[in-house]
């Protein structure tokens, strides 16, 4: 029967050879083809020409196996590459492989683009005419994507991203969905922890492909520290899986979580280490209090905001006062908005960070790459540019470092009327960047930032808390209220911690206390109160004053007069207002007042300190108006007024660890006072 169907396929094939007798390459193809299905596969073929040189791609993640460029010698002709292919064909089918040709070359060389087993190689390299076969591999734009661009902040080597180190000291948990870590982008940066505690996914028919259930963390792990587009390219990510296929996860699953980064950390102790937690949940207690847990171990927590338009206080655990928490903005610096949804604002917002169009790995393929949007995205950069400041500064506390961002991030370029009326005041108008490549700040430098308080009630005497985080000091107290009418601020001590507690006054419709919490100074304070209303709050010898607040006991506006600054150090105190002082002691630390009196009436006073100066207190000095009360905006105090009278001056009080070279003899008022 085999002989049979042997006679009828040579019959076949001889009466095609007979049909195309009339041209000649052809018919030679034809018979090579028979040749090779008549070859008797037990003798070796008889090979006299060597082989063809075979080349691959210097970089392994860049490599697509499977996929070949035949290159034909210089000469060869295109009927050549098409006797050439029929060949390959035929050798590769007569044992049993099929090969696709994707694209075929005549114009800057000759020869073709096929897809086969690596097993057709050893075949492929002893065909006629070939030069050499490479195999394919990818390439990339080299353009820096707009977000990396942004965080340079122009301090860098032109169209090169250039951090001024990799993170590659830090350790970064990251709290999410799986991740794909044989992507070419995070390759050998992310180990993937036996942890796993989600929930089952919503609905009966769901497709766990592992592109899916690898997806957002894959992306989130590529921007923290991805080949080329992560931001800490050096930092190393431990994946713990507390998100199922569809994103979702429970408050119980990320509190086990953070129990086994707990353990994994008493185990195998990892320091500077960074927990990333790019998710939002409703307000939780148990959440909250057990991410201010691992902040007091020593860990630094950056949380994503959350993307509902929404108050970052409503959620967890962006709302933990001890968790970094991070916003989006858009290309423009301007908060991410997306249809409906947009990111969350307010006092539990931290900073912002990139978060719309961040291209970044995608898990659909080893190589693939996706644009993602929302506030995971920019905790995302935060957390990169965590891991830059620590790798320069590993001992820096979560408080040191959130100092850090605040001070190199770019202040002021979110227009404040894109955001709510009721949190214009609260959020912060600040985008992370990373530091320039020349400076030397560490932890140990004097930084300041402001703490606003929730509103407080309408009713009278209502009152409003600020608090400062754990290993900030807070350096003074003021209030602020919409319409002016407050009683002033005190500072009280609760359970060793200061508060700011602002006091709403007769006719108020609520008030902020705003503190002013700071970093690096390692001196030690107090907070004076005068010894009865309308006595002087002085500071004691040797020690500086760094703010001043005041309150009065019957519910009206309360403002100090302007502190004192020579000889002596004080806060004075009109009648029936109590004064309060805060009083610094360290040899190195310097302070003096600065003042803008201006001479037309203006609803808003502005002054700010000096370069290498630190604003650590800001007050309101009415000559006749209603002050609304004193705060502080990066490194200017600001003080706003309304009314029809002379308006009302702006003192900041500016600090700075003395220089080396810096005489160590007393300023006087004269020299500190710049009216």
């Amino acid at each position: 029967m085999r002989g049979v169907v042997t006679v009828c396929c040579l019959s076949f094939l001889l009466g095609l050879v007979a049909v195309v007798e009339s041209d000649e390459d052809y018919t030679e193809d034809e018979e090579m083809i028979l040749s090779l299905i008549l070859q008797d596969d037990t003798q070796p073929e008889a090979e006299s020409r060597p082989s063809a040189q075979f080349y691959r791609c210097t970089k392994d993640a860049w490599r697509m196996p499977g996929q070949y460029i035949v290159v034909m010698r210089n000469g060869t002709h295109v009927n050549q590459v098409e006797r050439t292919v029929r060949r390959l064909r035929a050798k590769a089918a007569k044992r049993g492989y099929l090969i696709e040709i994707l694209q075929t070359y005549s114009g800057a060389f000759y020869g073709f683009l096929v897809k086969m087993s690596s097993d057709v190689l050893h075949m492929a390299v002893k065909l006629p005419h070939v030069e050499y076969i490479e195999e394919d591999s990818s390439i990339f734009a080299q353009s820096i994507p707009w977000n990396l661009q942004r965080i340079l902040q122009n301090k860098h080597e032109p169209g090169k991203y250039s951090p001024p180190n990799d993170g590659a000291k830090v350790g970064v948990y990251l709290l999410d969905t799986s991740v794909q870590v044989t992507h070419r982008e995070l390759e050998d940066r992310v180990m993937v922890t036996d942890f796993n505690s989600v929930p089952e996914e919503d609905g009966v028919r769901v497709h766990r492909q592992a592109s899916q259930c690898d997806n957002h963390g894959t992306h989130i792990a590529g921007v923290v520290s991805g080949r080329d587009s992560g931001v800490a390219r050096g930092a190393s990510v431990n994946s713990v899986r507390v998100l199922n296929c569809q994103g979702k996860g429970t408050v119980s699953g990320a509190l086990a979580g953070l129990e086994y980064i707990q353990s994994s950390l008493m185990s195998q102790p990892i320091r500077p280490v960074i927990l990333l937690l790019p998710f939002v949940g409703g307000f939780s207690r148990t959440l909250n209090a057990a991410c201010r847990t691992m902040v007091e171990s020593g860990a630094v927590l950056i949380a994503a905001a959350g993307n509902y338009n929404d108050d970052a206080c409503l959620y967890s655990p962006a709302s933990e006062p001890e968790v970094i928490t991070v916003g989006a903005v858009n290309f423009a610096d301007q908060p991410l908005s997306t249809g409906r949804t947009g990111t969350n604002v307010g006092r539990c917002v931290d900073v912002f960070a990139p978060g719309d169009d961040i291209i970044s790995a995608s898990s659909d393929c080893s190589t693939c790459f996706t644009t993602k949007s929302g506030t995971s995205q920019a905790a995302a950069h935060v957390a990169g540019i965590a891991a830059v400041l620590l790798n320069l500064s590993p001992n820096s506390s979560s408080a040191e470092l959130l100092q850090q961002l605040l001070y190199h991030s770019v202040k002021q370029v979110i227009n404040p009327e894109s955001l709510p009326q009721d949190h214009r005041l609260t959020t912060p108008n600040m985008v992370v960047a990373l530091p320039d490549p020349t400076s030397t700040l560490t932890g140990e430098d004097l930084f300041c930032r402001s703490v606003w308080s929730e509103r407080s009630g309408a009713s009278g005497f209502a009152t409003a808390v600020a608090r400062c985080r754990q290993g900030e000091e807070m350096l003074s107290c003021s209030s602020f209220s919409h319409n002016g009418a407050r009683a002033g601020e005190r500072v009280e001590v609760r359970d060793g911690q200061k508060e700011c507690v602002a006091v709403n006054g007769n006719g108020g419709q609520g008030v902020f206390a705003v503190a002013r919490c700071c970093t690096g100074h390692k001196a030690q304070c107090q907070m004076i109160e005068s010894p009865e209303r309308g006595a002087d709050a002085e500071c004691p010898p040797d020690h500086q004053l760094t703010g001043c607040s005041s309150s009065s006991s019957s519910g009206d506006v309360s403002d100090s007069d302007r502190p004192l600054y020579g000889s002596r150090r004080a806060c004075p105190a009109k009648r029936g207002v109590t004064s309060y002082a805060s009083c610094c002691h360290m040899s190195s630390l310097e302070c003096h007042l600065k003042e803008h009196d201006p001479t037309d009436l203006s609803e808003q006073v502005e002054v700010s300190c000096e370069d290498s100066w630190t604003l650590t207190g800001c007050q309101a000095l009415s000559r006749g108006s209603v002050t609304h009360g004193a705060f502080a905006l990066g490194n200017t105090c600001v003080v706003r007024t309304s009314g029809r009278d002379k308006g009302a001056a702006a003192i900041a009080t500016c600090c700075r660890h003395r220089p080396s070279a810096h005489p160590t003899s007393r300023v006087t008022t004269e020299d500190l006072l710049d009216a």
